[in-house]
């Protein structure tokens, strides 16, 4: 048996922000169970989705408040009005525009509060939780009350006590903003309850859970401010290097991703807790994840914080060899996936291998070469996870539209199609057939959508991570026909 994954599977990819429904963005509720519903029907297995993070005004879930807490942007209000803590009015009214999103959670949490003095069970099921989280949740409330205060200021420009975290003036600001200190612990309280509803009904259905895990944290994040030690940020809580990658496939310019970059010596002499720490709350919450940006465990690229793209940079080494043995030893054997694409070394390579982690294979990037492309299916190998494409590429139909000659004729003679309409159902069944453990199918795929449904392009700001499904009809249309494809390719 496989260690990563039981046996073969094949997935769906899709953001929880993708849902359809009622709401701005895609909730935690009634949807989701039923796109569980549809993909095991249609003989997938695993749900994949991006980080689920608290996240800015560009809605990036690679840049997040905190890399513990939830999106409470995801809660299902419904589950509130049904719980009887927030009118059936006041979530219509949201729904239709009329007060907004905070407005109604603070509502609900009036509610919740009301009922909490009554019932002991609640109380006691808060109360567990507060303890259960607090190494994460009590500095995350803090951060997050702080900066509703400050307007939303990042937290190196905070009154000095406030941003260099001297112990009087955090307990002075715990008890000023103990109120929105305790709305916060309340919406994660909800977020966690409806997810961990969400994560049994997919076990019920058979469906594992596959998340995705930034390396890096945001600059402005709680990990940052809490912990100092571990990145490479300056008395004055700035940058002098960032993180991001050179120029590659995805990005003439490179990246600039303007996190922080980890002080490696101190983490390692901490035996790694941090990372300890993090992983161990990502178990809890999924059954799979992704470890983006994988070879920046074996050396990563350091940008000058005045920098304003990825092209200027050194290489640094990474101790990812003694990072993922402390994990093993203090989490067990990672149900973990390496995202190694970009510039990919043999050294990234073996440490992957040493620790026998499944790296990704990609069919859009499989054509244009030769034979020896190493994404073309015939090259797979057991311990991967096979994709047509990721969040960070276009759709199939609209990579191939937008393709070179030569790419569309390999893409022709490969997959042996003759029409343009052809082409993603070809790259779904080459995927499906696969003898990687795992095919992953984005849904936008699956539904044979052009370009105008990308989710993101990466080195851009405009435009991303906004597409959603209308609903579910043209699903179900197709759900039959990937029952069978699943079933002819042992998914």
């Amino acid at each position: 048996m496989n260690q990563w994954i039981d046996r073969r599977r094949s997935g769906a990819l899709l953001h929880i922000s993708s849902l359809p429904g009622p709401f701005k963005r895609g909730v935690l509720g009634e949807e989701a169970r039923a796109f569980i519903d549809i993909i095991a029907d249609a003989g997938f297995s695993v749900w994949q989705f991006l980080p689920l993070g608290p996240t800015r005004d560009h809605g990036s879930p690679y840049e997040s408040l905190s890399s513990a807490a939830g999106n409470v942007e995801f809660i299902d209000l419904r589950d509130c009005v049904s719980r009887g803590w927030l009118s059936q009015e006041t979530c219509q009214a949201h729904i239709n525009g009329a007060i907004v999103f905070d407005a109604a959670l603070t509502a609900a949490a009036d509610g919740f509060w009301q009922q909490l003095s009554s019932d002991a069970s609640l109380a006691n099921e808060f109360d567990t939780f507060l303890h259960d989280n607090a190494d994460w949740l009590d500095d995350y409330a803090l951060f997050a009350a702080i900066k509703l205060d400050t307007e939303n200021a990042p937290w190196w420009q905070w009154p000095k006590p406030l941003r260099d975290r001297s112990a009087p003036a955090l307990d002075k600001t715990r008890a000023k903003l103990s109120l929105s200190i305790r709305q916060i612990q309340f919406q994660q309280f909800l977020f966690a309850e409806q997810w961990q509803q969400i994560k049994q009904y997919a076990e019920q259905r058979g469906v594992m859970m596959f998340g995705d895990i930034p390396i890096y944290v945001a600059h402005d994040s709680v990990d940052v401010w809490a912990d100092r030690q571990y990145f490479t940020v300056n008395k004055k809580g700035l940058c002098d290097h960032v993180a991001g990658v050179p120029p590659d496939y995805f990005s003439e310019n490179g990246q600039r991703w303007g996190s922080p970059l980890y002080n490696w010596d101190a983490l390692q002499a901490d035996d790694f807790s941090w990372w300890v720490k993090r992983l161990r709350r990502q178990l809890l919450l999924m059954h799979l994840f992704r470890i983006d940006h994988f070879r920046g465990l074996e050396s990563y690229w350091a940008i000058p914080g005045d920098s304003p793209d990825g092209r200027t940079g050194d290489w640094l080494p990474a101790p990812g060899t003694a990072l993922l043995k402390t994990l093993n030893k203090e989490l067990g054997r990672l149900p973990l996936i390496a995202e190694d694409l970009g510039l990919i070394t043999p050294e990234v390579t073996a440490l992957r291998q040493a620790f026998g982690l499944p790296g990704m294979k990609i069919l859009q990037f499989s054509f244009g070469d030769d034979a020896s492309n190493p994404y073309l299916p015939h090259h797979h190998e057991h311990d991967s996870v096979a994709y047509t494409g990721t969040h960070d590429n276009d759709t199939s139909l609209g990579w191939f539209m937008s393709a070179s000659e030569h790419e569309k004729w390999h893409v022709a003679n490969y997959l042996d199609i003759s029409k343009d309409n052809d082409v993603t159902i070809a790259m779904i069944r080459s995927t499906l057939a696969s003898v990687s453990r795992l095919a992953i199918i984005p849904v936008q795929d699956l539904l044979a959508l052009p370009t105008d449904a990308r989710f993101n392009t990466p080195g851009t700001l405009e435009g991303n991570w906004c597409w959603r499904l209308e609903d579910f009809d043209a699903l179900r249309l197709v759900q039959e026909k990937f029952q069978s494809l699943n079933r002819l390719y042992g998914r």
